[in-house]
């Protein structure tokens, strides 16, 4: 009885529960189920409106980084009022993923009317590059011939963008008008195959690909001499020109650099980037992104890389897997990541370089933030702000300008009125060099030439590309061609000027082709003999020291005296 008794009261209290739930009204299981949502939102999203609410607004300090012996510092960056304030994020895009779809999907630009002009690089390559005069945002820009002189001492400033962004993206524009509104003259250097121009040579850029950035910058410091020339990166821009900067070191005509939002370790960014859901949608959107880039430009890919793998990826390292490492020659994905990597090359940089990133990026890791690199380097100011998203730092209540612009147009500004722009030493041997190299990069390498393996070291590789570079860079200087930059005395038409001295170049160098092809023994030898003579006698001395024990005793038993007939061994003995 007890125990029916007992069944019969729980089941009138779960009836009593069930009728209590029932006489809630709907609105407010809604109510609940929207309050659970947002905080849902609110932890996957990172918002952080609350923590910019309970000190009123008044913003996270900027933190910076940099060598206590640093002259930059010192004389430029501790002059910036706004390095030195406090970034407050736009209130309703108060969420790092909120403030970088923003900037893709709207983003506010100002109104840009750019002016092509296309440059040929030596490889046969065509970049797009895209112009905004100083004189075509001011007022009386109509009356005004935009154009540049051989003798103009404006500054101009190169500006490199991000992977699969080119001169009409958003974030470009608002760079290149504040900087053009302050007098400069600005020039985007689009990526091959992006800002409407086609794939002209077997060549791709990737995120390590600096030939570009140096056969741009060199080609422009030769027009335009007097001209000091600054360079802006972003994103994987930026990682391009870091590594363009500590690859050749003092020999760049830079007087000053930035770089905005850099991956910096593309290898620990593979890592990051695939770690959590949120960033598994940007893996998947920046792989789209990549497939058409891929689209545009098929033919060349179909032949160069494997279609069908770059059609079924699913994250950026497939797409590097089966394109990026095909068409660059890579071993693999992880060498890939690890040799274009500008965290290897930060401490050659010898230009005054000021570093943005934001902690919050969702692209760009924290993690990977070379800090104690860049306080070793006296030329880099490395700035780090709490939130800002990547490449977005909306700032104001109508999201009408963005942070890290400002800071780079006054920090650039100050080091061109000061003494401390870096002056260009121009070398006879440039030559790209690592501070970290990895064992994979200098390792011996097989040199197989009509069935002879030989070994040849890296210094050899190198040295030939360093001979090799100044006529490439000659080459692409007279190849180049002009759209948009003409003087008033020249019509607007395009002209392509052929290589001077190209005959005489290929006809002395028949010969020595000749040579080499019928000799390829001697090559080898040569080689070997000029780049290994100590490694060759060590090696002989090693073989002889490691293997007498083996030829002592094949000489003992040849030459060894055998008994004669009749004569006990131990008669010998004695005797």
């Amino acid at each position: 009885m007890d125990h029916l008794e007992s069944i019969n009261s729980s089941e009138n209290a779960y009836r009593l529960l069930f009728k209590a739930v029932s006489m809630i009204p709907v609105s407010h299981y809604a109510f609940g189920i929207l309050f659970l949502l947002v905080i849902f939102l609110y932890n996957f999203l990172e918002f952080h409106f609350l923590e910019d609410l309970l000190p009123g607004f008044r913003g996270s300090p900027v933190k910076l980084t940099y060598n206590s012996c640093s002259q930059i510092y010192q004389g430029v960056a501790s002059k910036c009022r706004i390095l030195h304030g406090r970034y407050l994020t736009t209130p309703w895009l108060s969420s790092p993923h909120i403030q970088t779809a923003f900037l893709h999907f709207c983003g506010r630009p100002p109104a840009v009317s750019y002016r092509r002009q296309l440059f040929h690089a030596a490889d046969g390559g065509t970049i797009a590059l895209d112009w905004l005069m100083s004189s075509a945002v001011s007022k009386d820009a109509i009356y005004k011939n935009i154009s540049i002189s051989k003798d103009d001492t404006s500054p101009i400033m190169v500006v490199i963008p991000g992977l699969t962004s080119d001169s009409a993206c958003a974030y470009i524009k608002h760079l290149v008008f504040n900087v053009a509104k302050c007098g400069w003259n600005v020039v985007v250097s689009n990526h091959r195959g992006l800002g409407g121009i086609s794939i002209t040579s077997d060549c791709f850029y990737n995120a390590g690909w600096t030939e570009d950035t140096r056969e741009v910058i060199h080609f422009l410091h030769h027009e335009y001499p007097k001209a000091p020339i600054f360079a802006v990166g972003t994103s994987i821009g930026a990682n391009i020109l870091v590594k363009y900067l500590g690859e050749d070191g003092e020999n760049v005509p830079v007087a000053g650099a930035a770089a905005i939002c850099s991956p910096w370790d593309l290898l620990i960014g593979d890592r990051f980037i695939s770690r959590r859901l949120i960033q598994k949608l940007y893996d998947r959107a920046v792989t789209i992104g990549l497939q058409g880039y891929a689209e545009l430009h098929q033919p060349r890919y179909s032949r160069l890389a494997n279609w069908e793998g770059i059609k079924k990826s699913r994250s950026i390292r497939d797409f590097d897997n089966h394109a990026t490492c095909l068409v660059g020659k890579f071993e693999t994905v992880d060498t890939y990541y690890r040799r274009c990597s500008s965290s290897s090359f930060i401490g050659n940089v010898s230009v005054p370089l000021l570093c943005i990133s934001a902690l919050d990026d969702p692209l760009c890791t924290k993690e990977a933030i070379p800090w104690d690199e860049c306080r070793a380097n006296k030329n880099i100011v490395l700035t780090t702000t709490q939130h800002g998203g990547h490449l977005a730092f909306f700032e104001g209540i109508t999201a009408s300008g963005l942070w890290w612009v400002r800071a780079v147009s006054e920090f650039l500004s100050l080091l061109h009125r000061s003494p401390y722009m870096h002056t260009y030493k121009k070398s006879a041997n440039p030559g790209p060099h690592s501070s970290l190299e990895s064992s994979i990069d200098q390792g011996p390498y097989l040199n197989v030439a009509d069935g002879m393996v030989a070994a040849m070291s890296n210094d050899l590789i190198a040295s030939n590309a360093v001979q090799d570079l100044p006529k490439q860079q000659q080459k692409s200087h007279d190849k180049s061609t002009d759209e948009g930059i003409l003087d008033s005395e020249r019509e607007e038409l395009v002209t392509e000027v052929k290589p001077s001295g190209k005959t005489s170049e290929a006809e002395t160098s028949e010969p020595a082709a000749e040579t080499n092809k019928s000799n390829p023994i001697r090559r080898c030898i040569n080689q070997l003999c000029r780049q290994n003579r100590t490694s060759m006698w060590l090696l002989a001395y090693i073989a002889i020291l490691s293997t007498w024990p083996l030829v002592g005793a094949a000489f003992r038993f040849v030459f060894k005296k055998r008994p004669r007939r009749g004569v006990s061994p131990s008669k010998l003995i004695r005797s």
